[in-house]
């Protein structure tokens, strides 16, 4: 502190310049213009063409929360599922069909994002796997059991063996 200054005045200088940044930084926010929106979203943030408010609605229901793994984006509030909704939006205005959205969203997070993947030779196979393997286990099980009913029954005694239980 300075010679001669209580301590209390140094404060109390300190408050008085924190309040006149505080009031000077409101007013500057204030006086500020909003960010403007992107044309063709309005003020809360939806697209203002119905059929494309439609579309972005259908995309982000079938892309998974990356986060969440088992919400949509649509239904997730993670920061990760604001971004993706934001760079569908902005796919979707900048005239983006829906495949080439699902694409590039592929191509960049893998098959994991799509709840729906599309049928193709890997998705048959991943889905069509369990079938096979119960239909070979069965196979399997009816061949052992097929087998095993041609076996002789051990219910006759062999020739050199005594029934007899007494003296």
């Amino acid at each position: 502190m300075t010679e001669g200054r209580p301590a209390g005045s140094f404060l109390a200088a300190v408050a008085l310049a924190a309040a006149v940044a505080a009031s000077a930084l409101a007013a500057a926010r204030a006086a500020a213009p909003a960010p403007a929106s992107p044309v063709g979203v309005d003020a809360y943030g939806q697209l203002a063409d119905p059929a494309l408010e439609s579309r972005f609605e259908h995309i982000t229901q079938d892309l998974r929360c990356l986060v969440c793994q088992n919400e949509s984006i649509a239904d997730s509030n993670v920061e990760l599922a604001a971004d993706l909704r934001r760079q569908v939006r902005e796919m979707l205005l900048a005239g983006s069909s829906d495949d080439a959205i699902f694409r590039f969203m592929t191509d960049r997070y893998g098959e994991f994002v799509r709840f729906n993947p599309p049928l193709e030779a890997k998705t048959l196979l991943i889905w069509g796997a369990p079938f096979i393997m119960l239909v070979v286990g069965a196979l399997i099980v009816y061949r052992i059991v097929r087998q095993r009913s041609r076996m002789a029954l051990d219910d006759e005694p062999s020739a050199g063996s005594n029934t007899q239980t007494g003296s």
